[in-house]
């Protein structure tokens, strides 16, 4: 379909201008905002023609389809790779420095970053952090990093920006519980807390987007699994499991349950609501330990 013919040029005086070409006289006219418009000007629009002006700024304003928690639709995961890349590299520098590619934690700098209750309580907090990026052996680490790559679509769900502080407070879910309820003397790293703090949001979301049950109990079964594993085995932490799964799910039920109308400030406040707790958490625990120590 084409625009109307312009009428005929003896016909034309007193006919007002193109906006975008004044030279040229029409009797034509964008069907949006009302305006003069020669044929080659107008693009043709579900009702009429609209003006090449009306037409970009139409798209411009287009909104993208999102997620229910308000992330753009078909984006690649990014940062997950990002971290399993950092992960890695953590893995083979304590490797080198341990001269040992099975007990990396031979190194000075693996005890240096790794999270260690009494340090932590006389002020190295950055343990609390960078613990969940060390792994004790190549096993812990690989078990670690393809559970974090078939979880990458909890990125995709949640946009870079949600996912990544999910994956943060659900790491540091999964060092204050230990940190909190665990005992002083023993040193703690990896990731896992913030593998089940996605565990914990993916189940959440099977939820929230009414999942088939088989789905969801296939979920269920993965997690009971890997908490059964955690109380199994010697070594492993189930507090920080739990801690890493109870945030994870509850940042997550804020992100992805939220009002549209009202999704930003919902998201903002849950996440300052879980850092509150967290930041409570890690004080209190640490003015308890300060005081045994001085005590003792």
């Amino acid at each position: 379909m084409t625009p109307p013919l312009q009428p005929d040029p003896g016909t034309q005086a007193g006919l007002p201008a193109c906006v975008r070409h004044p030279d040229r006289l029409t009797g034509l006219s964008c069907t949006r905002c009302g305006r003069p418009a020669c044929p080659e000007c107008l693009v043709e629009a579900s009702v009429g023609f609209q003006c090449v002006d009306c037409v970009n700024a139409g798209r411009k304003v287009q909104r993208r389809a999102t997620t229910v928690a308000g992330a753009p639709l078909g984006e690649k995961p990014l940062l997950v790779p990002v971290l399993i890349a950092l992960n890695v590299l953590m893995f083979a520098i304590t490797a080198v420095l341990a001269q040992d590619p099975i007990d990396n934690d031979r190194s000075a700098l693996f005890h240096e970053l790794s999270e260690y209750p009494p340090l932590v309580a006389h002020g190295e907090w950055w343990r609390v952090l960078t613990s969940g990026f060390l792994h004790f052996g190549p096993i812990h680490l690989l078990v670690n990093m393809v559970a974090l790559w078939f979880l990458r679509d909890m990125e995709l769900l949640l946009g870079r920006a949600r996912f990544a502080l999910v994956y943060l407070l659900s790491l540091l879910g999964g060092s204050a519980a230990p940190y909190v309820f665990g005992a002083l003397n023993v040193e703690g790293a990896g990731a896992s807390g913030a593998i089940y703090g996605l565990l914990g949001g993916l189940i959440v979301a099977v939820v929230r987007l009414k999942q088939d049950k088989h789905v969801l109990m296939n979920v269920v079964g993965v997690l009971a699994l890997n908490l059964a594993i955690s109380v199994s085995f010697p070594g492993v932490s189930l507090l920080a499991h739990l801690g890493g799964l109870v945030v994870g799910a509850a940042v997550t039920f804020g992100m992805i349950y939220a009002p549209p109308a009202q999704r930003r400030a919902w998201q903002i406040g849950t996440v300052v609501l879980v850092s509150a707790a967290l930041v409570g958490m890690f004080a209190i625990r640490t003015s308890q330990i300060v005081d045994m120590f001085v005590i003792g």
